[in-house]
Formats: structure tokens, C-alpha cells, sequence
């Protein structure tokens, strides 16, 4: 007979941009693609269930840097301590994380392994909710690394594609076909309290103003599949002109992406990433070589990737890590 300790499963969350450009902590899509390599990029974590009722994370590989073991301050521990209270459960969970996303990238790898960990927690436990039901217990680890609740990140990478979000829920957005995004990484690390504290400033109505103009656009294009007023609207007047100065060579990798047709482009999360969206791939294999070039202008090496912007979210995995 089957006991508690015999439960256990391994999901993957893959990368994220989070806030794209026009939807500060509010809208962001999944990245999910490979490395060079062709391991995915993004966070794994393998759960078993447990007859004691604590959590507890078993080991954290993937980085050199430490990362907390005690679940209420790691974000994959946390995702799941907050799953296990609200389903009143009285046994307990064993993580395995494995990080591969870089930290300080500003690809949502805080996010990933709150994302992956609750939901393998779930399939551990035999799936009684569905991933739109798991958003808010990811939130919540999300929180353990920002001290905020924003799903930019964590709503795509549970759904995968653009998604729009709030501290209660998030919604699917409609992506036009073939829309592709190019991401860029220089080996440059932006810790997101820095990118924030960017933000400590006095901001003007009018700039309010300009970014909801913005964003009132942007969903607009998207559910009436309007490329033109897509490039009118994918931009930040607000976030962007404040962090821009912390990332060596921003605007050289933006304007890149512009001259080589890209819709918009922008800083991905807190940064240093930039990511552009473009009409099809080929468009965005073309412009991929020419940001990474802007960028190593400075001085930096890079990686980059191409995916589209409805790409896969988190998923269930054979085996464990």
C-alpha cells in the first residue's frame, strides 16, 4: 500500500520577462527556451511528501552563491508552505532545487523555483488544483526574495505566455502569431534592491499619465491583433528612464533592436537584461547578434535567447532531480 512518503514529483518553471515595458509588476510573459547547451533555461524542483508536517529543503544546486535553506526565507519553500496551509494539510515536504536561471539577470529566477516547487507540490499530491489555483501560493514565495507581492513573473511562468496580473489573480493575454522576443543577458549582475532603489524618486502626474496611455494601448493592439499601434504602445516613459543609467550599454542594445525592426524594446524585469519583441523569428534572429554586439561594445560578454512570447509555462517532469 502506497504511503505518504512514496508521493513525490519534479516540476521545471522556465525564465520570465517580467514587467514588459509597459506593465510595471503588473504584466510580463514566459521565456521559455534552452541554452546554448540544450539544457532548458529555468528552475527545478523535486518534492516529496513527508510524514512530518514541516518543510524542508534537502539541497539547493545550480549556483556558487548560498541561497536559504529555511523554507519561510527561500521562495520555493515558502510557495509550498503556503500551499500546505491552505489545504490543511498534515504532512509535510522535502524540496530539491536546482537553479538555473542566473541571479540578479532579471529573468524571474526568484520566481521560477516558487513557481516549480508549488507545483510539483501539487502534482505530489495528486493535482487537487489547477495551475491558475496555484498563483496565489507561488505569489506568496515570490515574496520571500522581492517583499512584495507582484506576479509579473510568477503568472506567466505558471501559465506561460503574456499575463496580466494583480495580488489576487492573473488573466491570459491574447499574443498576435508569431510574436518573438530576443533577450539578451550581459555577465553583469543588477541586484533587484538596487533597481528599486532607482525608483525612490519623485514621480510627475504627466508621467503617470503618458504610461497608462501606454498600457491602455498595448491591450488594446493585443486583442485586436494591431501590430501598428503595438509599436506605438510597447514602451516605458515611466520605470526605464530611472534604471536605464544602471545598465552599461542600454541604450546602445535598445537602439539596436530598433534599427533592426524590432516592435519595442525594453529592460527585462530589474534588469541588466534587455529584451525586444519582433513580428516573427526570422525578424528576431536577424536583430539578435546585432543587441549582443551593442553590449559587448561595453566591454561585457552576453548570452541570448530566442522564444516566442506564447511559450510554454510550468510543467510536470518525469524523474527527479
Amino acid at each position: 500500500m502506497a504511503t505518504v512518503n512514496d508521493r513525490h514529483a519534479t516540476a521545471f518553471a522556465p525564465a520570465g520577462v517580467g514587467n514588459a515595458a509597459v506593465g510595471f509588476d503588473l504584466i510580463g510573459h514566459a521565456l521559455d527556451t534552452n541554452n546554448s547547451d540544450g539544457t532548458p533555461l529555468g528552475d527545478s524542483v523535486s518534492v516529496h511528501c513527508t510524514d512530518a508536517a514541516h518543510v524542508e529543503i534537502t539541497a539547493i544546486t545550480g549556483l556558487d552563491i548560498p541561497l536559504p535553506h529555511a523554507a519561510q526565507e527561500n521562495t520555493a519553500g515558502r510557495a509550498v508552505l503556503a500551499y500546505q496551509r491552505a489545504l490543511g494539510l498534515t504532512h509535510g515536504f522535502s524540496l530539491r532545487i536546482h537553479k538555473g536561471i542566473p541571479l540578479g539577470s532579471g529573468l524571474g529566477g526568484s520566481a521560477a523555483s516558487a513557481v516549480a516547487a508549488v507545483v510539483a507540490a501539487n502534482a505530489a499530491c495528486g493535482s487537487p488544483l489547477t495551475l491558475a489555483e496555484l498563483y496565489p501560493f507561488a505569489l506568496e514565495g515570490e515574496c520571500a526574495a522581492s517583499g512584495a507581492k507582484h506576479g509579473d513573473n510568477v503568472g506567466p511562468q505558471l501559465l506561460g505566455g503574456l499575463c496580466f496580473t494583480n495580488a489576487e489573480r492573473c488573466i491570459s493575454l491574447p499574443v498576435p502569431s508569431g510574436l518573438t522576443a530576443v533577450v539578451v543577458h550581459p555577465d553583469f549582475v543588477l541586484e533587484t534592491k538596487i533597481a528599486r532603489a532607482a525608483l525612490a524618486v519623485p514621480f510627475q502626474i504627466s508621467e503617470f499619465v503618458a504610461q497608462s496611455d501606454k498600457l491602455a494601448g498595448f491591450l488594446i493592439a493585443l486583442y485586436e491583433n494591431d501590430h501598428s499601434l503595438l509599436r506605438q504602445s510597447l514602451a516605458d516613459v515611466l520605470v526605464e528612464p530611472k534604471r536605464a543609467p544602471l545598465i552599461p550599454g542600454f541604450y546602445a542594445v535598445k537602439q539596436a533592436a530598433l534599427e533592426a525592426g524590432a516592435i519595442g524594446a525594453s529592460i527585462s524585469g530589474a534588469g541588466p537584461s534587455v529584451f525586444a519583441w519582433f513580428c516573427d523569428r526570422e525578424s528576431a534572429a536577424k536583430a539578435q547578434f546585432a543587441m549582443q554586439a551593442a553590449f559587448e561594445g561595453t566591454g561585457l560578454t552576453t548570452t541570448s535567447y530566442i522564444a516566442p512570447v506564447a511559450g510554454r509555462g510550468a510543467r510536470v517532469l518525469p524523474g527527479e532531480i
